[in-house]
């Protein structure tokens, strides 16, 4: 219980990546806690797009950037983008697929592997540049994007600092 409180204490997004990809056994291990993450009524309804190869990571990041319009790139380098899904029809698919994007964000940082939730996976997903890439990929039905989960090994040792926690974050109801 204590390493698992000190993971989720010490995890923090990263936002600059060295460009080795990770190992097999790690995106395996990280892929594994995703399909455990609770969902409404046991339903499973997320799906966990894995990629890796760096012109479909390239082109989803340039789609992304559409919708952000900064013009670089918004994953930071990370060579692996998990894109989680989740069925639009199940009424907890927002919630569903959030609980998976923290599961693989606090599993990558206890073998190492820094991460960072990315937004616009909705607008993304939405579009018909990614109705197109959904059917590339095989996923059938009505899917909404709700996260992009990137993955990579930090560029800087020194991972953020965690905040302060607010005072009033608790609230005990009497």
């Amino acid at each position: 219980m204590e390493s698992t409180l000190k993971d989720l204490k010490e995890r923090r997004s990263i936002r600059a990546y060295k460009p080795d990809q990770i190992s097999g056994e790690e995106l395996r291990k990280i892929l594994e806690a995703g399909t455990y993450a609770p969902t409404g009524m046991g339903m499973q309804s997320p799906k966990i797009v894995v990629v890796q190869d760096k012109e479909t990571r390239d082109y989803l990041s340039e789609l992304n950037d559409k919708y952000m319009g900064s013009g670089s790139d918004p994953f930071y380098g990370a060579p692996t983008v998990l894109v989680v899904l989740a069925d639009r029809n199940r009424p907890t698919c927002v919630e569903d697929g959030s609980l998976v994007m923290g599961n693989l964000m606090n599993a990558a940082h206890a073998i190492g592997v820094g991460s960072c939730w990315i937004h616009r996976a909705r607008e993304v997903f939405d579009s018909e540049e990614g109705k197109a890439l959904l059917k590339k990929w095989g996923v059938e039905g009505d899917y909404i994007g709700v996260g992009h989960c990137i993955l990579g090994y930090p560029a800087d040792e020194a991972s953020p600092k965690a905040k302060p926690r607010k005072e009033d974050y608790i609230v005990i109801a009497k």
